[in-house]
């Protein structure tokens, strides 16, 4: 994917006033005042709007008394900063506070980029050094009760509105600590607004609710950041509000509507690695909370085995995620989970066991021009000689690149019949012409 390195604001403009100057010096001089004059461990356990106030009138006044020239936006600009500094993020915190913005990577103290609407950009802050970058991560990690250090070199966490944060350091990267934000976005995409900005066709939409209306249990695949939680989120709607959901997320990123939800988080281990709490630790509890669904935001080890077996025992129209990049690929990677669970069963028998479990897999790709797809819907028919047979249901078709980058193509139906078609036949469920499309009566 092509990097774009000059900064681009919310609002499609450069940085903001006074941001193409570089104040790093001042805002460094007016913060060591600040630490040397205030106790900042007592400010942080403050509440937020109180320990914010604090800091901004004694940063006002140190401005004031170390730089009486600096006036206007500039003084401002600083003053903001040095807030940042105390209480906040330091110099991601400007990324943060920006909705556009749906992921920050920080690659050395100069090295910062974000990402809009799928294109990376270089962003206009940087930190002082490696030991600027580690002081942000403490204040990341540190009130989860997690470590990063020499005997264990990366962490997972989340800041406080959910968002998702992963944690590199050296020597496992030997330039810089690496930190990856993975931003939480507080308003949910809902199908029709997938439809909206061409994730996927009404016709698609309408499929896909009545998969999820007649308990067809659905693997959503695709590679990081191609959407597949969003779509997850969106499609999680169709499932009637009287049925009782248990979801299982590391982290919790669903926000689902129903009123009879039960949502359960992994837990990593603690400093002295105990107390961990597995996702198939959580599915197997969740087979004895009666649930009518279970959904599991991303399978990615052992317990895609029980996730199998809850779909094979009476928990049909469960919901996943799984990283793959084709249709194929995700079931070659549940395979290959499955296999991690440690038991001895041949190769045969658990392919049955998908073959069983398994409706469909809907493919997501983020392409070239940033946008987020629908790419595939593959219907997972039975077995063949050792082999899942799936047909093709729908499939993008790429018409060519536009003026500026953007993908030209259409989702379309491949004409060739469901064999789930009679299920939707005796609900009511109109399939015209054969074809996958569907209309709700």
């Amino acid at each position: 994917m092509a990097i774009d390195t000059k900064y681009v604001g919310a609002n499609g403009t450069g940085p903001a006033a006074g941001e193409d100057t570089d104040w790093t010096d001042i805002v460094q001089t007016v913060h060591l005042r600040l630490l040397q004059e205030m106790d900042l461990a007592a400010v942080e356990k403050l509440a937020p709007s109180r320990a914010h106030e604090a800091v901004a009138s004694a940063a006002r006044q140190l401005v004031t008394q170390t730089h009486p020239s600096l006036l206007g936006d500039d003084r401002e600009l600083v003053i903001r900063r040095v807030i940042e500094e105390a209480v906040g993020f330091g110099p991601l915190e400007p990324l943060l506070q920006d909705p556009t913005i749906s992921e920050v990577m920080v690659n050395a103290p100069d090295e910062v980029y974000f990402e809009r609407d799928g294109i990376i950009y270089l962003a206009p802050c940087r930190f002082r050094d490696t030991g600027h970058i580690m002081r942000i991560v403490e204040r990341i990690i540190a009130p989860l009760g997690r470590r990063v250090d020499e005997s264990s070199p990366y962490v997972d966490a989340r800041l406080p509105d959910g968002s998702r944060v992963n944690v590199v350091i050296p020597p496992l990267v030997p330039k810089s600590p690496v930190l990856t934000i993975r931003k939480f976005s507080p308003d949910r995409f809902h199908v029709e607004d997938l439809v909206k900005i061409g994730t996927m066709t009404q016709p698609v939409a309408d499929f896909l609710h009545a998969c999820v209306q007649q308990r067809l249990d659905i693997v959503v695949s695709g590679g990081t950041g191609t959407g597949k939680t969003t779509l997850l989120n969106a499609i999680s709607e169709y499932i009637p509000s009287r049925e009782r959901i248990v979801s299982i997320e590391d982290p919790i990123e669903m926000k689902l509507r129903q009123a009879h939800v039960i949502s359960m988080e992994a837990r990593h281990a603690n400093i002295e690695g105990k107390n961990e709490v597995t996702p198939r630790d959580l599915v197997r509890n969740a087979l004895r909370m009666r649930p009518d669904r279970i959904i599991v935001g991303e399978v990615r080890g052992a317990e895609a085995f029980d996730m199998l077996q809850a779909m094979n025992t009476g928990h049909e129209g469960s919901l996943t995620t799984v990283h793959a990049n084709s249709p194929r690929d995700a079931l070659s990677r549940i395979e290959n989970m499955v296999l991690m669970a440690g038991f001895d069963l041949p190769v045969r028998a658990i392919r049955e066991q998908m073959a069983s479990a398994l409706h469909l897999v809907v493919q997501l790709v983020r392409h070239s021009d940033g946008k987020r797809r629908v790419s595939n819907i593959t219907e997972i028919t039975g077995m063949e000689s050792g082999i899942i047979t799936t047909q093709e249901l729908y499939r993008f078709e790429q018409a060519g690149v536009a003026e500026g980058g953007a993908i030209q193509g259409e989702l379309v139906a491949t004409g060739i019949t469901p064999t789930f078609a009679e299920r939707f036949r005796k609900a009511g469920i109109n399939m015209e012409m054969g074809l996958p499309g569907t209309r709700l009566r």
